[in-house]
């Protein structure tokens, strides 16, 4: 991993609204239940690339309370890999309370679940000068996803939230999602995103099942995976992870485009007949910018 931006790496409150500052290559984003310091310990000594201390789904009724105190204390403390939160439903009396308490506190990125309006964000852009990650679990958020990735400026990313988009569209298929993915994909460029972070494989023992789906999601634009249990973090960083052959090969793109830049051309054939031009250069130039050393 290249090493995260100022932004990531320093726990200071922010001073002023600014463009996302997010970590360049996350592949792996790893859950962990607010209410449970412990585990987020050992996640931050654990392989994974970030950690996103859950406010919502993992944590019950009667312990939001707790487990919001704990974020807090926990956002206060020096760790050496991203640490991002998970909110309540912005609008909902959990998730307002979580804003509330976040809105002073040192937290340098916020998912903010079950997106919708635009206004909304906007509106948690306003209170919260942290990095957003817009978790678009319906078929409005589906909808709007172009709007949603344009509302503010500390949009950073989008994802889709998989189990309960399915049960919103009364989906059975896991291919009935692969329109939802494009659009995500495609409304995360448009608005000049980093790549959208795919949901969670909730299969957790389903390992084979976990690694095909992550190169799938891969090869359709996605970059990094959500997860829930230690285990599955190792497919998903091999499967983000350019081999030394793929990055052995862009290399090699990369500098013979130098060498026929220099002749006065910028599209040539390669050794094997293949048409090698600057967009095929600049996919070069993406793998090497993921490759981990």
């Amino acid at each position: 991993m290249s090493g995260t931006t100022p932004a990531a790496a320093g726990n200071g409150a922010r001073t002023a609204p600014s463009a996302p500052t997010v970590p360049l290559a996350v592949r792996s984003w790893l859950y962990v239940p607010a209410t449970r310091p412990d585990l987020l310990a050992k996640a931050m000594r654990g392989e994974a690339d970030a950690v996103v201390l859950d406010l919502e789904d993992a944590v019950p009724a009667g312990r939001k309370d707790e487990a919001r105190d704990h974020a807090i204390e926990a956002l206060e403390a020096s760790w050496p890999k991203p640490l991002w939160v998970r909110v309540n439903q912005a609008g909902s009396a959990w998730g307002d309370a979580d804003l509330a308490a976040l809105a002073t506190a040192p937290v340098q990125g916020i998912r903010l679940p079950k997106c919708e309006s635009a206004q909304t964000v906007r509106d948690t852009a306003a209170q919260v000068d942290a990095d957003l990650h817009l978790l678009l679990e319906s078929a409005l958020g589906v909808e709007h996803a172009y709007a949603l990735a344009t509302a503010a400026p500390q949009v950073a990313y989008l994802s889709l939230g998989e189990a309960d988009l399915r049960a919103d569209l009364r989906a059975r298929r896991d291919t009935a999602l692969d329109w939802a993915r494009g659009r995500v994909v495609n409304a995360a460029r448009a608005a000049g995103l980093a790549e959208p972070v795919q949901s969670v494989w909730t299969a957790v023992d389903d390992l084979p099942g976990l690694t095909s789906s992550t190169e799938e999601a891969r090869d359709s634009g996605f970059f990094g995976r959500s997860v829930v249990h230690p285990r599955q973090i190792a497919p998903v960083n091999a499967a983000f992870t350019p081999t030394a052959r793929e990055a052995a090969e862009a290399r090699r793109l990369v500098h013979s485009l130098r060498q026929v830049e220099d002749e006065g051309s910028a599209a040539w054939l390669d050794t094997q007949g293949r048409l090698v031009d600057p967009a095929v250069v600049a996919q070069a130039r993406w793998v090497l910018d993921r490759v981990h050393d």
